[in-house]
Protein backbone atom coordinates (compact mmCIF):
# COMPACT_ATOMS: atom_id res chain seq x y z
CA UNK A 1 0.00 0.00 0.00
CA UNK A 2 1.23 3.10 -0.62
CA UNK A 3 2.66 5.17 1.88
CA UNK A 4 0.47 8.24 1.39
CA UNK A 5 -2.44 5.88 1.62
CA UNK A 6 -1.50 4.14 4.69
CA UNK A 7 -0.99 7.62 6.40
CA UNK A 8 -4.31 9.10 5.37
CA UNK A 9 -6.47 10.10 7.82
CA UNK A 10 -4.48 10.02 11.02
CA UNK A 11 -3.15 13.21 11.18
CA UNK A 12 -4.68 14.01 14.44
CA UNK A 13 -3.84 10.15 15.56
CA UNK A 14 -0.74 9.67 18.35
CA UNK A 15 0.32 6.03 19.81
CA UNK A 16 1.20 5.75 23.15
CA UNK A 17 3.42 3.17 24.29
CA UNK A 18 3.12 2.14 27.98
CA UNK A 19 6.63 0.61 28.80
CA UNK A 20 6.34 0.66 33.02
CA UNK A 21 6.37 -2.61 33.98
CA UNK A 22 8.93 -5.14 35.55
CA UNK A 23 7.65 -8.44 33.87
CA UNK A 24 8.16 -10.13 37.31
CA UNK A 25 6.74 -13.61 36.16
CA UNK A 26 9.54 -13.32 33.52
CA UNK A 27 11.66 -13.73 36.38
CA UNK A 28 14.90 -14.24 36.61
CA UNK A 29 15.35 -13.17 32.99
CA UNK A 30 13.83 -9.44 33.88
CA UNK A 31 14.59 -7.41 36.50
CA UNK A 32 13.58 -4.27 37.97
CA UNK A 33 16.26 -2.74 36.01
CA UNK A 34 15.92 -5.06 32.94
CA UNK A 35 12.55 -5.41 32.21
CA UNK A 36 10.65 -7.84 30.23
CA UNK A 37 10.08 -5.11 27.10
CA UNK A 38 14.23 -4.77 26.75
CA UNK A 39 13.89 -8.95 26.20
CA UNK A 40 13.75 -10.73 22.78
CA UNK A 41 11.19 -12.51 22.65
CA UNK A 42 9.70 -13.91 19.28
CA UNK A 43 11.98 -11.62 16.99
CA UNK A 44 15.39 -10.53 16.43
CA UNK A 45 14.76 -6.99 18.59
CA UNK A 46 13.79 -6.66 21.62
CA UNK A 47 9.61 -6.13 22.60
CA UNK A 48 9.99 -2.34 23.35
CA UNK A 49 11.64 -2.17 19.49
CA UNK A 50 9.10 -4.17 18.17
CA UNK A 51 6.33 -1.94 19.37
CA UNK A 52 7.78 1.04 17.91
CA UNK A 53 8.50 -0.64 14.58
CA UNK A 54 5.28 -2.18 14.30
CA UNK A 55 2.83 0.84 14.94
CA UNK A 56 5.77 3.35 12.70
CA UNK A 57 4.36 1.98 9.73
CA UNK A 58 1.13 3.77 10.02
CA UNK A 59 2.09 6.85 12.59
CA UNK A 60 5.40 8.50 12.73
CA UNK A 61 7.71 8.50 14.89
CA UNK A 62 7.44 12.14 16.18
CA UNK A 63 3.50 11.38 16.76
CA UNK A 64 4.64 8.49 19.02
CA UNK A 65 5.11 8.37 22.89
CA UNK A 66 6.81 6.01 25.43
CA UNK A 67 5.23 6.18 29.04
CA UNK A 68 7.97 4.69 31.48
CA UNK A 69 9.28 5.25 34.72
CA UNK A 70 12.63 7.38 35.28
CA UNK A 71 14.47 4.22 36.61
CA UNK A 72 13.76 2.73 33.12
CA UNK A 73 14.05 5.46 31.03
CA UNK A 74 18.11 5.46 30.24
CA UNK A 75 17.74 1.47 29.42
CA UNK A 76 15.22 2.16 27.15
CA UNK A 77 16.26 5.29 25.35
CA UNK A 78 19.44 3.41 24.99
CA UNK A 79 17.75 0.26 23.80
CA UNK A 80 16.44 2.75 20.85
CA UNK A 81 19.24 3.79 19.91
CA UNK A 82 18.91 7.03 20.82
CA UNK A 83 22.04 7.84 22.10
CA UNK A 84 23.97 7.55 19.25
CA UNK A 85 23.08 7.73 15.42
CA UNK A 86 19.05 7.67 15.00
CA UNK A 87 17.91 3.61 13.48
CA UNK A 88 14.38 4.03 11.83
CA UNK A 89 13.35 7.33 12.75
CA UNK A 90 13.83 6.00 16.44
CA UNK A 91 15.64 9.57 17.50
CA UNK A 92 12.07 11.36 17.05
CA UNK A 93 10.36 8.98 19.58
CA UNK A 94 8.91 11.33 22.95
CA UNK A 95 9.25 9.89 26.21
CA UNK A 96 6.73 11.00 29.15
CA UNK A 97 8.31 10.13 32.82
CA UNK A 98 6.46 8.75 35.47
CA UNK A 99 8.86 9.54 38.95
CA UNK A 100 7.28 5.78 40.15
CA UNK A 101 4.82 3.06 38.32
CA UNK A 102 0.95 3.70 39.54
CA UNK A 103 -0.69 1.15 37.57
CA UNK A 104 -2.26 2.34 33.74
CA UNK A 105 -4.71 4.76 35.03
CA UNK A 106 -2.17 7.65 36.16
CA UNK A 107 0.26 6.64 33.49
CA UNK A 108 -2.91 7.28 30.45
CA UNK A 109 -4.04 10.61 32.41
CA UNK A 110 -0.68 12.13 32.07
CA UNK A 111 0.26 11.15 28.24
CA UNK A 112 -3.44 12.17 27.41
CA UNK A 113 -2.59 15.94 29.11
CA UNK A 114 0.72 16.42 27.11
CA UNK A 115 -1.28 15.22 23.68
CA UNK A 116 -4.65 17.46 24.86
CA UNK A 117 -1.68 20.70 25.22
CA UNK A 118 -0.41 19.33 22.01
CA UNK A 119 -3.46 18.95 19.92
CA UNK A 120 -6.72 19.19 21.64
CA UNK A 121 -8.38 16.97 18.36
CA UNK A 122 -5.45 14.43 19.46
CA UNK A 123 -6.40 10.42 19.42
CA UNK A 124 -4.39 8.15 21.17
CA UNK A 125 -3.80 4.86 20.66
CA UNK A 126 -2.57 2.88 23.78
CA UNK A 127 -0.29 -0.25 23.22
CA UNK A 128 2.02 -2.06 25.73
CA UNK A 129 5.85 -2.65 25.01
CA UNK A 130 5.75 -6.54 26.00
CA UNK A 131 2.73 -7.95 23.58
CA UNK A 132 3.95 -9.64 20.51
CA UNK A 133 1.65 -9.76 17.41
CA UNK A 134 2.17 -11.75 14.27
CA UNK A 135 -0.02 -10.44 11.89
CA UNK A 136 1.16 -7.01 11.40
CA UNK A 137 -1.16 -5.75 8.20
CA UNK A 138 -4.36 -7.20 10.33
CA UNK A 139 -3.10 -4.89 13.08
CA UNK A 140 -2.69 -1.65 11.42
CA UNK A 141 -5.66 -2.76 9.81
CA UNK A 142 -7.88 -3.20 13.23
CA UNK A 143 -6.12 0.24 14.45
CA UNK A 144 -7.57 2.06 11.36
CA UNK A 145 -10.98 0.89 12.43
CA UNK A 146 -10.42 1.86 16.23
CA UNK A 147 -9.30 5.03 15.20
CA UNK A 148 -12.33 5.81 13.09
CA UNK A 149 -14.76 4.84 16.27
CA UNK A 150 -12.65 7.16 18.78
CA UNK A 151 -13.08 10.28 16.79
CA UNK A 152 -16.47 10.18 16.96
CA UNK A 153 -16.20 10.03 20.91
CA UNK A 154 -16.05 6.63 22.18
CA UNK A 155 -13.38 4.46 24.25
CA UNK A 156 -12.28 1.68 22.32
CA UNK A 157 -10.75 -1.57 23.54
CA UNK A 158 -9.37 -4.25 21.54
CA UNK A 159 -11.30 -7.62 22.09
CA UNK A 160 -9.12 -10.73 20.86
CA UNK A 161 -11.06 -13.57 19.08
CA UNK A 162 -10.61 -16.35 21.76
CA UNK A 163 -8.81 -19.38 20.16
CA UNK A 164 -9.09 -21.86 23.51
CA UNK A 165 -10.85 -21.27 27.12
CA UNK A 166 -8.13 -19.09 28.43
CA UNK A 167 -7.92 -18.42 32.55
CA UNK A 168 -5.00 -15.86 32.15
CA UNK A 169 -7.10 -13.27 30.60
CA UNK A 170 -9.89 -11.00 31.28
CA UNK A 171 -12.92 -10.95 28.86
CA UNK A 172 -14.56 -8.55 27.87
CA UNK A 173 -18.62 -9.47 26.91
CA UNK A 174 -20.30 -7.64 23.70
CA UNK A 175 -24.03 -6.39 23.75
CA UNK A 176 -26.43 -8.09 22.31
CA UNK A 177 -28.61 -5.41 21.62
CA UNK A 178 -29.78 -4.85 17.98
CA UNK A 179 -28.21 -1.24 18.40
CA UNK A 180 -25.05 -2.42 20.03
CA UNK A 181 -23.01 -2.54 16.71
CA UNK A 182 -21.18 0.66 15.89
CA UNK A 183 -18.95 0.30 12.42
CA UNK A 184 -16.79 -2.30 13.07
CA UNK A 185 -17.13 -2.94 16.85
CA UNK A 186 -19.65 -3.55 19.63
CA UNK A 187 -20.98 -1.81 22.43
CA UNK A 188 -19.64 -3.63 25.77
CA UNK A 189 -21.82 -4.85 28.07
CA UNK A 190 -19.18 -5.66 30.78
CA UNK A 191 -16.01 -6.48 31.92
CA UNK A 192 -15.31 -9.91 32.94
CA UNK A 193 -12.29 -10.76 36.01
CA UNK A 194 -10.40 -13.63 34.84
CA UNK A 195 -12.14 -17.39 35.09
CA UNK A 196 -11.80 -20.76 36.31
CA UNK A 197 -11.37 -23.43 33.55
CA UNK A 198 -14.95 -24.29 34.09
CA UNK A 199 -16.26 -20.75 33.18
CA UNK A 200 -14.00 -20.05 29.92
CA UNK A 201 -14.84 -23.22 28.43
CA UNK A 202 -18.34 -21.96 28.74
CA UNK A 203 -17.30 -18.51 27.29
CA UNK A 204 -15.76 -20.24 24.32
CA UNK A 205 -18.89 -21.88 23.57
CA UNK A 206 -21.14 -19.17 24.39
CA UNK A 207 -19.48 -16.83 21.61
CA UNK A 208 -19.78 -12.92 22.45
CA UNK A 209 -17.08 -13.09 24.88
CA UNK A 210 -13.23 -11.68 23.89
CA UNK A 211 -9.78 -11.73 25.96
CA UNK A 212 -9.11 -8.02 26.84
CA UNK A 213 -6.09 -7.23 24.74
CA UNK A 214 -5.17 -4.15 26.91
CA UNK A 215 -4.95 -1.78 23.43
CA UNK A 216 -7.20 0.57 23.47
CA UNK A 217 -8.39 3.86 21.26
CA UNK A 218 -9.97 6.87 22.46
CA UNK A 219 -9.50 11.13 22.18
CA UNK A 220 -7.80 12.31 24.88
CA UNK A 221 -10.20 14.75 25.82
CA UNK A 222 -12.27 12.53 26.23
CA UNK A 223 -10.25 10.10 28.69
CA UNK A 224 -9.68 12.96 30.74
CA UNK A 225 -13.41 13.76 30.73
CA UNK A 226 -13.86 9.92 31.72
CA UNK A 227 -11.56 10.00 34.24
CA UNK A 228 -12.97 13.03 35.85
CA UNK A 229 -16.54 11.22 35.92
CA UNK A 230 -15.21 8.08 37.29
CA UNK A 231 -11.75 8.65 39.48
CA UNK A 232 -12.61 12.46 40.56
CA UNK A 233 -9.32 12.37 42.99
CA UNK A 234 -7.09 10.93 40.34
CA UNK A 235 -8.35 14.06 37.54
CA UNK A 236 -7.94 16.27 40.58
CA UNK A 237 -4.46 15.33 40.76
CA UNK A 238 -3.73 15.71 37.16
CA UNK A 239 -5.00 19.17 37.49
CA UNK A 240 -2.13 20.13 39.24
CA UNK A 241 0.34 18.47 36.60
CA UNK A 242 -1.57 20.39 34.51
CA UNK A 243 -0.66 23.86 35.58
CA UNK A 244 3.26 22.83 35.63
CA UNK A 245 3.36 21.26 32.19
CA UNK A 246 6.14 23.41 30.26
CA UNK A 247 7.01 25.35 33.25
CA UNK A 248 10.88 24.44 35.56
CA UNK A 249 8.92 23.07 38.10
CA UNK A 250 6.95 20.44 35.87
CA UNK A 251 9.33 17.35 37.20
CA UNK A 252 9.16 18.37 40.53
CA UNK A 253 5.23 18.87 40.80
CA UNK A 254 4.55 15.68 39.31
CA UNK A 255 7.01 13.86 41.67
CA UNK A 256 4.93 15.15 44.31
CA UNK A 257 1.74 14.90 43.14
CA UNK A 258 2.48 11.03 42.37
CA UNK A 259 3.37 10.53 46.03
CA UNK A 260 -0.33 11.31 46.79
CA UNK A 261 -2.10 8.97 43.75
CA UNK A 262 -3.31 5.97 44.31
CA UNK A 263 -2.66 3.58 41.81
CA UNK A 264 -5.58 1.49 39.25
CA UNK A 265 -5.67 0.38 36.11
CA UNK A 266 -7.59 2.27 33.53
CA UNK A 267 -10.10 -1.26 32.91
CA UNK A 268 -10.90 -1.21 36.41
CA UNK A 269 -11.15 2.32 36.74
CA UNK A 270 -12.66 3.62 34.02
CA UNK A 271 -13.69 1.25 31.44
CA UNK A 272 -15.55 -1.27 33.49
CA UNK A 273 -17.64 1.99 34.55
CA UNK A 274 -18.17 3.79 31.31
CA UNK A 275 -21.06 3.76 29.13
CA UNK A 276 -19.33 4.79 25.66
CA UNK A 277 -17.42 1.87 25.29
CA UNK A 278 -16.83 -0.14 22.43
CA UNK A 279 -14.93 -3.14 22.00
CA UNK A 280 -13.25 -4.07 18.30
CA UNK A 281 -13.30 -7.86 17.51
CA UNK A 282 -9.38 -8.30 16.38
CA UNK A 283 -7.70 -11.37 14.78
CA UNK A 284 -3.72 -10.20 14.60
CA UNK A 285 -1.91 -13.54 16.03
CA UNK A 286 -1.69 -11.40 19.75
CA UNK A 287 -0.14 -13.00 22.62
CA UNK A 288 0.17 -11.08 26.06
CA UNK A 289 3.75 -12.81 27.08
CA UNK A 290 2.83 -12.47 30.65
CA UNK A 291 4.33 -15.53 32.37
CA UNK A 292 7.01 -18.42 30.61
CA UNK A 293 4.09 -21.17 30.07
CA UNK A 294 2.99 -18.35 27.14
CA UNK A 295 6.39 -18.59 25.24
CA UNK A 296 4.54 -21.72 23.88
CA UNK A 297 2.04 -19.64 21.63
CA UNK A 298 5.56 -17.54 20.41
CA UNK A 299 8.71 -20.13 19.55
CA UNK A 300 9.34 -22.57 17.48
CA UNK A 301 9.74 -26.30 19.51
CA UNK A 302 11.03 -29.68 18.67
CA UNK A 303 9.83 -32.52 17.78
CA UNK A 304 8.93 -33.48 21.71
CA UNK A 305 7.24 -29.91 21.85
CA UNK A 306 10.22 -28.41 24.03
CA UNK A 307 11.56 -24.69 23.50
CA UNK A 308 14.88 -24.98 24.23
CA UNK A 309 17.57 -22.29 24.45
CA UNK A 310 21.02 -21.99 25.35
CA UNK A 311 23.89 -24.28 26.77
CA UNK A 312 21.77 -27.28 27.22
CA UNK A 313 21.69 -31.14 26.81
CA UNK A 314 18.20 -32.48 27.09
CA UNK A 315 17.26 -36.50 26.98
CA UNK A 316 13.29 -37.14 26.74
CA UNK A 317 11.83 -34.41 28.14
CA UNK A 318 8.56 -33.34 26.37
CA UNK A 319 6.26 -30.11 26.51
CA UNK A 320 8.61 -27.96 28.64
CA UNK A 321 10.93 -25.08 28.41
CA UNK A 322 14.59 -24.98 29.04
CA UNK A 323 16.73 -22.03 29.05
CA UNK A 324 20.52 -21.97 29.84
CA UNK A 325 22.74 -18.78 29.68
CA UNK A 326 26.92 -19.88 29.61
CA UNK A 327 26.32 -22.69 32.55
CA UNK A 328 25.22 -26.21 30.92
CA UNK A 329 22.14 -27.38 31.86
CA UNK A 330 21.37 -30.80 31.87
CA UNK A 331 17.82 -32.59 31.90
CA UNK A 332 16.48 -35.50 31.73
CA UNK A 333 12.53 -36.68 31.05
CA UNK A 334 11.29 -33.35 32.22
CA UNK A 335 7.48 -32.66 31.37
CA UNK A 336 5.37 -29.75 31.09
CA UNK A 337 8.39 -28.37 33.28
CA UNK A 338 10.14 -24.28 33.13
CA UNK A 339 13.63 -24.39 33.79
CA UNK A 340 15.56 -21.40 33.29
CA UNK A 341 19.12 -20.62 34.95
CA UNK A 342 21.00 -17.91 34.24
CA UNK A 343 24.49 -16.59 36.07
CA UNK A 344 22.77 -15.72 39.67
CA UNK A 345 19.70 -17.22 39.87
CA UNK A 346 17.57 -20.78 38.76
CA UNK A 347 13.87 -20.76 38.47
CA UNK A 348 12.57 -24.45 38.28
CA UNK A 349 8.56 -25.18 37.88
CA UNK A 350 6.20 -26.58 36.64
CA UNK A 351 3.78 -24.69 33.48
CA UNK A 352 1.33 -24.67 35.61
CA UNK A 353 2.56 -22.56 38.11
CA UNK A 354 4.52 -19.99 36.20
CA UNK A 355 1.91 -17.10 36.73
CA UNK A 356 3.61 -17.83 40.91
CA UNK A 357 7.02 -16.63 39.71
CA UNK A 358 6.26 -13.28 40.77
CA UNK A 359 5.54 -14.29 44.72
CA UNK A 360 9.12 -15.59 43.95
CA UNK A 361 10.35 -12.24 43.49
CA UNK A 362 8.27 -11.01 46.32
CA UNK A 363 10.19 -13.15 48.83
CA UNK A 364 13.51 -12.21 47.32
CA UNK A 365 12.30 -7.90 47.71
CA UNK A 366 12.43 -9.11 51.88
CA UNK A 367 15.77 -9.83 51.95
CA UNK A 368 19.21 -7.90 51.20
CA UNK A 369 20.07 -9.46 47.63
CA UNK A 370 19.52 -7.88 44.72
CA UNK A 371 18.46 -10.93 42.04
CA UNK A 372 15.44 -9.14 41.85
CA UNK A 373 16.85 -6.08 41.01
CA UNK A 374 19.57 -6.82 38.45
CA UNK A 375 21.66 -9.25 36.08
CA UNK A 376 25.27 -9.89 37.26
CA UNK A 377 25.97 -8.22 33.74
CA UNK A 378 24.42 -5.04 33.32
CA UNK A 379 25.55 -3.21 29.50
CA UNK A 380 25.95 1.20 29.22
CA UNK A 381 26.13 3.44 26.88
CA UNK A 382 29.93 3.19 27.37
CA UNK A 383 30.20 -0.58 27.34
CA UNK A 384 29.07 -3.41 30.31
CA UNK A 385 30.11 -4.44 34.16
CA UNK A 386 29.88 -8.16 35.47
CA UNK A 387 29.90 -8.40 38.97
CA UNK A 388 32.27 -11.13 40.33
CA UNK A 389 32.06 -11.00 43.64
CA UNK A 390 30.21 -9.34 46.16
CA UNK A 391 30.15 -8.54 50.28
CA UNK A 392 29.75 -6.31 53.01
CA UNK A 393 32.18 -3.77 52.57
CA UNK A 394 33.22 -4.83 48.96
CA UNK A 395 32.39 -5.85 45.55
CA UNK A 396 34.59 -6.80 42.55
CA UNK A 397 33.67 -5.90 38.72
CA UNK A 398 35.03 -6.28 35.24
CA UNK A 399 34.47 -3.51 33.50
CA UNK A 400 34.35 -3.40 29.50
CA UNK A 401 34.51 0.21 28.05
CA UNK A 402 33.98 -0.03 24.20
CA UNK A 403 36.62 1.82 21.61
CA UNK A 404 35.75 5.53 22.77
CA UNK A 405 33.66 4.89 25.44
CA UNK A 406 34.04 7.29 28.82
CA UNK A 407 31.89 6.75 31.73
CA UNK A 408 30.83 9.87 33.41
CA UNK A 409 32.55 12.37 35.45
CA UNK A 410 31.46 11.71 39.11
CA UNK A 411 32.37 10.76 42.44
CA UNK A 412 31.08 8.71 45.55
CA UNK A 413 30.26 9.94 49.26
CA UNK A 414 30.64 5.97 50.31
CA UNK A 415 33.33 4.30 48.73
CA UNK A 416 36.65 4.09 47.36
CA UNK A 417 37.41 2.16 44.19
CA UNK A 418 41.23 1.26 42.66
CA UNK A 419 41.37 -0.16 38.73
CA UNK A 420 43.59 -2.43 37.45
CA UNK A 421 44.12 -2.52 34.05
CA UNK A 422 43.39 -5.90 32.38
CA UNK A 423 43.84 -5.21 28.48
CA UNK A 424 43.69 -1.92 27.09
CA UNK A 425 44.62 1.80 27.96
CA UNK A 426 42.81 3.73 30.34
CA UNK A 427 42.86 7.21 30.39
CA UNK A 428 41.52 8.35 33.94
CA UNK A 429 40.40 11.42 35.50
CA UNK A 430 41.39 11.29 38.87
CA UNK A 431 40.80 15.35 41.03
CA UNK A 432 42.61 17.38 39.15
CA UNK A 433 44.91 14.93 37.03
CA UNK A 434 44.28 13.40 33.67
CA UNK A 435 46.84 10.65 33.04
CA UNK A 436 46.93 6.92 31.63
CA UNK A 437 47.50 3.20 32.71
CA UNK A 438 48.29 0.40 30.74
CA UNK A 439 48.06 -3.28 30.66
CA UNK A 440 48.94 -4.36 34.52
CA UNK A 441 48.98 -1.32 36.14
CA UNK A 442 46.73 0.35 38.67
CA UNK A 443 45.55 3.13 40.18
CA UNK A 444 43.43 4.27 43.10
CA UNK A 445 40.39 6.66 43.21
CA UNK A 446 39.40 7.92 46.79
CA UNK A 447 36.02 8.81 48.45
CA UNK A 448 34.80 12.22 47.60
CA UNK A 449 37.15 12.84 44.58
CA UNK A 450 35.63 13.48 40.87
CA UNK A 451 36.94 11.07 38.85
CA UNK A 452 36.24 9.81 34.93
CA UNK A 453 37.16 6.33 33.02
CA UNK A 454 38.03 6.44 29.42
CA UNK A 455 38.91 4.16 26.66
CA UNK A 456 40.89 6.57 24.27
CA UNK A 457 42.14 3.37 22.36
CA UNK A 458 40.94 0.98 19.11
CA UNK A 459 40.39 -1.63 21.07
CA UNK A 460 37.87 -3.04 24.04
CA UNK A 461 39.27 -1.69 27.15
CA UNK A 462 39.02 -4.42 30.37
CA UNK A 463 39.42 -3.03 34.31
CA UNK A 464 38.87 -4.74 37.40
CA UNK A 465 37.51 -2.82 39.51
CA UNK A 466 37.64 -3.18 43.71
CA UNK A 467 34.95 -1.37 45.27
CA UNK A 468 35.39 -0.74 49.05
CA UNK A 469 33.20 1.18 51.66
CA UNK A 470 30.22 1.29 53.94
CA UNK A 471 27.66 1.39 50.65
CA UNK A 472 28.25 0.02 47.69
CA UNK A 473 24.67 0.21 45.79
CA UNK A 474 24.71 2.28 42.55
CA UNK A 475 22.77 5.13 43.21
CA UNK A 476 26.05 5.95 44.92
CA UNK A 477 26.87 8.45 42.65
CA UNK A 478 27.30 12.09 42.01
CA UNK A 479 27.27 12.87 38.66
CA UNK A 480 28.80 15.75 37.25
CA UNK A 481 29.12 15.73 33.49
CA UNK A 482 28.04 12.90 30.86
CA UNK A 483 28.24 12.33 26.97
CA UNK A 484 25.52 10.15 26.82
CA UNK A 485 22.82 12.64 28.96
CA UNK A 486 22.36 10.45 31.41
CA UNK A 487 21.02 11.78 34.93
CA UNK A 488 20.00 8.46 37.08
CA UNK A 489 22.36 6.03 36.05
CA UNK A 490 25.52 5.32 36.31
Amino acid sequence: MPKDSINSGISHTYAVVLAGGVGTRFWPISRELYPKQLLKIGGEVSLIQQSIVRIQSLIPADRISIVTNTRHYESIRQELGLLGASKSGFKEVHFVLEPEGKNTAPAIGLAALHLRRKDPKGVMVILTADHVIKEKEEFLKNIREAVEIAESGHLVTFGIVPTRPETGFGYIKISEQPSAKIKNGYRVEKFVEKPDLALAEEYLAKGGYYWNGGIFAWRADVILREIEAHLPDLYKHLLVIETALGTPEENEVIKSVYEQIEGISIDYGVLEKSKIGVMLPATMGWTDVGSWSALDEVLPKDKNKNIISGNVIDINSKNSIIYADKRLVATIGLEDMVVVDTPDATLVCHKRNAQDVKKIVDEIKKGKSEEHLVHTTVYRPWGSYTVLEKNERYKIKRLLINPGGKLSLQMHRHRTEHWVVVSGTAKVTCGEKVYEIHTNESTYIPMSTLHRLENPGKVPLQIIEVQNGEYLGEDDIVRIEDVYGRKNEP
